[in-house]
């Protein structure tokens, strides 16, 4: 079983190296895009980085899956997420907290889904798998 306090500490340096932020700005709950500042095109980057630390295979959208707010996936209504894309979520995205995302399901909130502690709970099952 992987060790988490090493898998954090390991995505940690990824984060920082990745993102120019501090180590204490790298928090289980700190979201990648609202509290790290992360952008697109800094999500490619990051999975490149975790491939490295952690000598895995990550296949292309399986860590950030670029289908799930797509208009023609009829997920979105009135801006929220409706239940089918919830459901579609908790499979594409099953180490994200939908329980609490689904409490405001707003399309704007999708990106608070991708936290530090999601990053660890996807490779500490990688790396178990």
């Amino acid at each position: 079983m992987a060790d988490q306090e090493e898998i954090f500490e390991k995505i940690q340096e990824v984060l920082e190296d990745a993102l120019g932020v501090d180590d204490d700005e790298v928090t289980p709950e700190a979201t990648l895009v609202g509290d790290l500042g992360a952008e697109s095109i800094d999500f490619l980057d990051i999975v490149f980085r975790l491939e490295k630390a952690f000598e895995l295979k990550i296949p292309r959208a399986e860590l950030f899956p670029e289908d799930l707010m797509s208009a023609d996936a009829g997920y979105v209504e009135d801006g929220k997420i409706n239940a089918e894309g919830i459901a579609a979520m908790r499979t594409k995205l099953p180490h994200a907290d939908i329980d609490k995302f689904a409490e405001d399901p707003k399309v704007e909130n999708v990106q608070n889904l991708y936290t530090v502690d999601m990053l660890c709970k996807f490779i500490g099952s990688k790396l178990d798998g």
